[in-house]
């Protein structure tokens, strides 16, 4: 967001030039990314945290600026001329568990006009649009003091009341950028007698807004509750400044206030006759009292870099400035205390201590972010300076424990690294869409999502793979190779379970081209000699791979991994539909690994054997099989026999079509036999032939002549 320098000014005395306080608000926790300059104003580029809506506006960052130079806040509080119309409206609130507070005011008789060049100029360089001086004053009254407001033509409002309710399932409000939206029960509007006005805390509506014809206007300044604008922002796919404060947290307490603010703007630029205030309360927005010892921010905080502790008199002053209702004085708070033997009796048992407590703090209703003492400290510390203090590391006691597959885990990552994978980490949220493609489980609900594309927690890596891979390639990356080490996550009733999981991802080239040799695209066969690598490191007595995968990878071009009976992942190129969906630009192969089946294996041993001084012998035969004979089970089949003198057994050519019959193909086998202690004699090897060629004969497989 954007702040400017002269309107910080205009709330507090800052003895410092435009670039130092850029300087000391950013070290004092308010990022400020950018300074720039124009037509002689300073504007900088601000990056606010969620959670500080408080300083979303120039007074909240005026107020942190009052604390770290030790000067006096202007206070929010204005004199309105005496009200003198009463009209008889009334305000009612029928849903005060979304609305805890509503506030109403009429100026009638204003005129419709150009906002005055001051505030047109700054909300140009805040890059807001100017409408009307009546329109202008909420937007100026919010980036002033940070609470969303509106104003509704009077004259269009039916009836001489504003009710605050749930909508109606299926009602339509047509808003004020034209859009006709259909709402639900869950959404909060302010409607008039006859229709809804207005989508609370989202944007006001097309029918009531004001106009070059508006004589009279409603000014409203209200509290919602932020889940309910979140849930309805996010639903209707608007996101505003006036949602963007509310579903972060209002000021409860300056809804009044807020409402004074605009009425000020519009009676200095527009004129008119000002109304009594309605203030209509449902319910108190409370903030706790909080205990503060000196003793735990010194514990937390440590010393300067001077070796003092802070001084009382200074974490009162720095509460203070920031708005929170300090008392000192010394009282007593109970906390728990280290468990303790049990007079006369075996065990422990848990014990309370007294300590005393140097401040009693109020926190103020528009620090939504503060609700315990470490909280405090925190305040304390950001206003004091996090420099200040020198660099220590944190105490430690004990040992570093091992955990048990770290092992097993770091011989995967050294593996992957060295196959030429890059480790990366993407976040754990995925949609509900996404939880459905990718995994048959009951998922995890987020209780507070950010959006309905990060709403439960992951039940496979692949989706996040995807991302990754596509993000590459969306920035012209397009040879690219990533493992990831993550949680997925399934709810078992009322428990969450999470699974150790890894991916693998892939695309593009697996061989550059260059001028020596053409590129070569990376294939299943690649990714599957990548995988055979990597678990090479287990121990296993067999493994396998078979048809069986996911419906979210390639029918033809994907596979199960099996070992020792026990499913452990699955990979292959991700389904052309899937890709399509995805806007994927090239083809993309992921790997899928359960690491907790996995670490069931031991990893092997690293052993060596001498090179025999004895000579191979190589025998070839060309079979034909069904194509439902992989060879996996040609493998198999070999390897049941037990051959100890067999070294390798490997396929060397396949041929389909000519004389081969459809259905069918030929394969050139090949096996090496070799003795360690001797020369082998041919009969021995026809023996071993011979047993080989039956055991084939078995799969249903025809040796060619």
């Amino acid at each position: 967001m954007l702040l400017l320098a002269d309107w910080l000014r205009e709330f507090v005395t800052i003895p410092v030039d435009d670039a130092k306080l850029a300087d000391d608000v950013t070290m004092a926790g308010i990022s400020i990314e950018g300074v720039t300059s124009e037509n002689g104003h300073t504007v900088y580029d601000v990056d606010i945290t969620p959670n500080r809506v408080d300083a979303m506006n120039h007074y909240g960052v005026a107020r942190d600026c009052a604390a770290v130079y030790n000067a006096d806040l202007k206070p929010a509080a204005i004199d309105l001329p005496k009200p003198e119309n009463k009209t008889g409206f009334t305000v009612e609130i029928q849903a005060p568990d979304l609305c805890a507070r509503f506030t109403g005011r009429i100026i009638t008789g204003v005129t419709i006009k150009d906002s005055p060049k001051e505030i047109v100029e700054r909300l140009k360089l805040l890059d807001q649009r100017p409408i009307s001086n009546v329109a202008d004053a909420t937007n100026y009254a919010m980036w002033a003091y940070g609470h969303p407001t509106h104003a509704f033509d009077l004259d269009l409002l039916e009836g001489n009341n504003i009710i605050v309710r749930h909508a109606h399932d299926g009602e339509v409000i047509k808003t004020l950028d034209g859009v006709e939206r259909k709402l639900s029960s869950e959404d909060l509007v302010i409607a008039d007698a006859k229709k809804a006005v207005g989508i609370a805390g989202v944007m006001g509506g097309f029918d009531t807004m004001i106009t070059s014809k508006t004589k009279n206007v409603l000014i409203e300044a209200a509290w919602f509750e932020p889940s309910a604008i979140r849930r309805t922002s996010r639903r209707l796919g608007m996101h505003t400044d006036a949602s963007h404060r509310f579903e972060r947290g209002a000021d409860w307490g300056f809804a009044a206030a807020a409402n004074d603010h605009v009425a000020k703007v519009i009676l200095d630029s527009a004129g008119g006759t000002l109304g009594p205030l309605i203030d209509q309360i449902a319910r108190k927005v409370e903030r706790p009292t909080l205990s503060l010892r000196r003793p735990e921010v010194t514990r937390i905080l440590g010393r300067n870099s001077e070796g003092r502790e802070i001084e009382s008199g200074e974490i009162e002053r720095i509460l203070r400035h920031l708005g929170f209702g300090v008392t000192a004085g010394r009282s007593t708070v109970t906390v728990a205390a280290p468990k303790a033997p049990t007079a006369g009796v075996g065990g422990t048992h848990a014990a309370v201590a007294e300590e005393p407590v140097d401040f009693t703090v109020q926190v103020p209703t528009w620090r939504l972010d503060v609700d315990r003492e470490i909280d405090l400290i925190e305040e304390v510390a950001r206003i004091y300076g996090f420099e200040k203090f020198p660099n220590t590391l944190p105490a430690f006691s004990g040992a570093v424990q091992e955990l048990p597959d770290e092992r097993k885990e770091n011989r995967l990552r050294r593996d992957l690294l060295a196959l030429g994978y890059d480790q990366a980490i993407s976040l754990s949220f995925i949609s509900h869409a996404e939880a459905k493609a990718f995994a048959s489980m009951d998922v995890v609900e987020v209780a507070n999502p950010l959006s309905e594309e990060a709403s439960v927690m992951r039940t496979s890596l692949v989706p996040s793979m995807l991302d990754m891979l596509a993000r590459n390639l969306n920035y012209g990356t397009t040879d690219v190779r990533l493992f990831e080490f993550g949680n997925a996550y399934e709810k078992q009733g009322d428990k969450a379970v999470q699974y150790r999981r890894a991916a693998m991802g892939a695309t593009g080239n697996a061989v550059s081209g260059d001028v020596h040799q053409k590129a070569r695209p990376y294939t299943f066969f690649d990714m599957k000699g990548d995988i055979e690598s990597m678990l090479a490191g287990f121990q296993y007595s067999n493994l396998y791979f078979d048809a069986s995968s996911s419906d979210h990878f390639h029918p033809g071009r994907s596979a199960r991994i099996v070992i020792d009976g026990r499913r452990v992942g699955q990979f292959g190129q991700i389904h052309p539909k899937v890709a399509v969906e995805r806007k994927l630009k090239q083809d993309v192969y992921v790997a899928e690994l359960d690491l907790e089946r996995l670490y069931q294996q031991t990893l092997r041993d690293i052993s060596y054997q001498k090179l025999s001084n004895f000579p191979a012998v190589d025998r070839d035969w060309s079979f034909v099989f069904s194509d439902d004979v992989t060879f996996e089970k040609i493998r198999n089949a070999v390897d049941a026999l037990r051959l100890s003198e067999l070294r390798r057994f490997w396929p060397v050519e396949v041929f389909r079509g000519g004389s081969v019959p459809a259905g069918k193909y030929s394969v050139l086998l090949r096996t090496e036999f070799q003795s360690a202690d001797r020369t082998l004699r041919d009969d021995e090897v026809a023996v071993w032939s011979q047993q080989i060629v039956a055991a084939l004969g078995t799969l249903g497989g025809t040796q060619r002549a």
